[in-house]
């Protein structure tokens, strides 16, 4: 009954087919996909999928725990960086503020203004109780997905991911 009240209330906001999508399955390939980075440039996921790359999705830009789990990457850049791995920070902020999100903690990588949830969508990250995108990760390497963490951590993301990097050889 309450996923049907759940569906309803969704179908009503436009967001059911967003709502039940599932997110890709390890082995499930890249999306095609592409948008706007925090100074409107196009981001097309293919041209930095080439190598290994980190995707993961946070609610929103300069809250407390997107603040830990970017800064959590920032920290770790160079551990990250030698392992050749790329990262795409993706929210549905709009670019200025994921801009100012990018500038006030001096992130190195590259943040998706993901504000239509194209990004979301193609990988299949559906909303938090908020109404926000879920905080989700995925790591790409080859074209396809090898790595999920549907429940990201924050303060310890980076770890999380080089952990799952090294296991993957």
């Amino acid at each position: 009954m309450k996923t049907k009240l759940l569906m309803g209330l969704l179908s009503l906001l436009g967001l059911a087919s967003f709502a039940a999508t599932e997110p890709l399955a390890v082995g499930a390939p890249a999306p095609d996909v592409t948008s706007v980075d925090q100074d409107e440039k196009p981001v097309a996921l293919k041209d930095y999928a080439k190598g290994p790359t980190l995707v993961y999705f946070y609610p929103k830009a300069d809250t407390p725990g997107c603040t830990k789990q970017a800064c959590s990457i920032r920290d770790d850049w160079s551990k990250l960086q030698e392992k050749g791995i790329k990262v795409l920070g993706v929210s549905e902020d709009k670019p200025d503020a994921q801009k100012k999100f990018k500038e006030k903690y001096n992130l190195p990588f590259t943040l998706v203004a993901d504000s239509d949830g194209t990004f979301a969508k193609a990988f299949g990250v559906p909303l938090n109780v908020m109404g926000m995108t879920a905080r989700q990760s995925f790591l790409i390497k080859d074209g396809k997905v090898v790595w999920t963490m549907l429940k990201a951590s924050t303060s310890g993301h980076a770890a999380d991911v080089l952990k799952a990097y090294e296991e993957l050889k």
